[in-house]
């Protein structure tokens, strides 16, 4: 079975319960003790998971009023494992936050804060329920995340999703397209082209692991971390 490496959090429960239902196993990483080149040889995927915002020093920015920073040494270590991946065409999942630091690690910015940067129209922040299904994501037809969803998009290229951020993509870094938006134009979903896998969506699916609705992502990383190990 194929060893994910998964970034930690305050609430990694429902991300872990993804990937045991696709068959893998996983190591929860240590920010403060893992080296990041080191444990990108011993895994065969990773998925980078939400939590606080990415410091927008690491993008030449100045921090807004809502900044709130995640855990001590996340911000780091995490930047670090991206760049090293991403060098080791690694498979990678990146989910909400995930998305973003994998953004800022290949040299792209963030939008700070939504509300007051986007008219409104889209809720981009609705914490609970978990699963509650609050908005439309528009997927580019033909892409990886199109791809690895179709089966449940019958024949479409929308789909409603759940959506508790207030940042977002705003510079894309180099080697990655957009392959989702949300109605309003915030950026749902990136990946980079030139990679076996490396994929990251704004929206949490891990809170539909007993339901199954993107359980398509999971199967997908565990897939290509497969292929990697063999």
């Amino acid at each position: 079975m194929p060893l994910i490496g998964l970034a930690p959090g305050a609430h990694t429960t429902d991300y872990e319960a993804s990937l045991l239902r696709t068959g893998a196993t996983f190591r929860v990483l240590d920010p403060m003790h893992d080296d990041p080149v080191a444990s990108v040889r011993q895994l065969d995927g990773i998925l980078l998971t939400g939590g606080g915002d990415v410091d927008p020093a690491l993008f030449g920015e100045s921090a807004h009023a809502t900044y709130h920073p995640a855990e001590a040494g996340r911000d780091a270590h995490e930047i670090a494992l991206v760049r090293a991946a991403v060098d080791a065409h690694l498979p990678m999942l990146a989910i909400c936050r995930g998305l973003q630091v994998m953004n800022v690690a290949c040299g792209g910015t963030l939008l700070q804060d939504i509300p007051s940067s986007v008219p409104p129209g889209v809720d981009h922040q609705v914490p609970m329920p978990k699963n509650a299904m609050v908005h439309e994501v528009w997927m580019n037809r033909g892409s990886l995340l199109w791809r690895v969803l179709s089966d449940a998009l019958d024949g479409g290229d929308t789909c409603t999703v759940n959506s508790r951020h207030h940042q977002a993509v705003l510079d894309l870094a180099d080697g990655f397209v957009v392959s989702a938006t949300a109605p309003d134009g915030v950026i749902e979903a990136i990946e980079r082209d030139d990679a076996p896998f490396c994929l990251g969506v704004q929206w949490h699916p891990e809170n539909f692991w007993r339901t199954g609705e993107f359980r398509g992502l999971f199967e997908a990383l565990v897939r290509a971390a497969a292929q990697h190990r063999a």
